[in-house]
């Protein structure tokens, strides 16, 4: 219940959405629906996040990226950084997936490998139906992604996907604003390269790169209702 003795989750729709500071207070306070709120806004963020990175056992790092979340609530200075919170476990479990198993020289290697280096060929990606297949575009800027090394990829989709701002990125991977800038830029050219080399036409390079804003929302929107989807499930 909330400090008021109403269900947080339950509150009247024309009332102002209780930002992720006071919902953070309230957990910590003992409001374990609360916890539940925070679960149910962003389990389709962070199931956006592994979605294009893992191709299988993404679901498992979700839940274990919230579990952690809920274990190191007490270690969060500043309740409105939650999303940054969220976000920085989400990508240090990334990391541990793709050097697990793996030796000491190969490690060095990761910021520059891309996903597809990373998981090699093994099937079709998560979820490769309706909300892949919507347009050639979607497809075209989805494989691209996967191309580009996995530290440009996170920060691209964080930028595009999540609409974080240089700051909050910088918060969530743990780097200097200004490395930000740089990453994000050369993030952006490895992508348009990458989406040179894939692009079947002409037509299809020019109206990805010139409408890349909308197809990456279009994308971030189908990737979303799937996640409100599992959400759901596990809730």
């Amino acid at each position: 219940m909330g400090y008021d003795g109403r269900d947080v989750a339950t509150r009247d729709a024309s009332e102002p959405e209780i930002d992720d500071a006071a919902l953070v207070e309230r957990w910590r306070a003992g409001d374990r629906r609360a916890c539940k709120v925070l679960f149910d806004r962003y389990y389709p963020a962070i199931a956006r996040f592994f979605r294009n990175k893992v191709r299988s056992g993404g679901d498992d790092l979700v839940q274990v990226c919230f579990l952690r979340c809920f274990e190191g609530i007490v270690r969060l200075q500043e309740a409105v950084a939650f999303r940054s919170f969220l976000f920085g476990i989400a990508c240090n479990l990334l990391r541990e997936h793709y050097r697990r198993g793996r030796g000491d020289a190969e490690r060095v290697d990761l910021e520059r490998r891309s996903v597809r280096e990373l998981a090699g060929e093994g099937g079709p990606w998560p979820s490769a139906g309706a909300w892949l297949a919507a347009r050639e575009e979607h497809r075209l800027l989805l494989e691209a992604l996967r191309r580009i090394p996995l530290e440009h990829q996170i920060l691209v989709e964080l930028f595009y996907w999540e609409g974080m701002r240089v700051r909050e990125i910088a918060e969530v991977v743990g780097a200097p604003e200004g490395t930000i800038k740089t990453r994000l830029r050369r993030g952006r050219a490895l992508l348009e390269e990458a989406l040179a080399e894939l692009a079947a036409t002409p037509a299809i390079l020019t109206s990805t790169l010139t409408d890349l804003d909308r197809w990456a929302d279009e994308i971030r929107a189908q990737l979303a209702l799937a996640g409100v989807a599992k959400s759901q499930d596990a809730g």
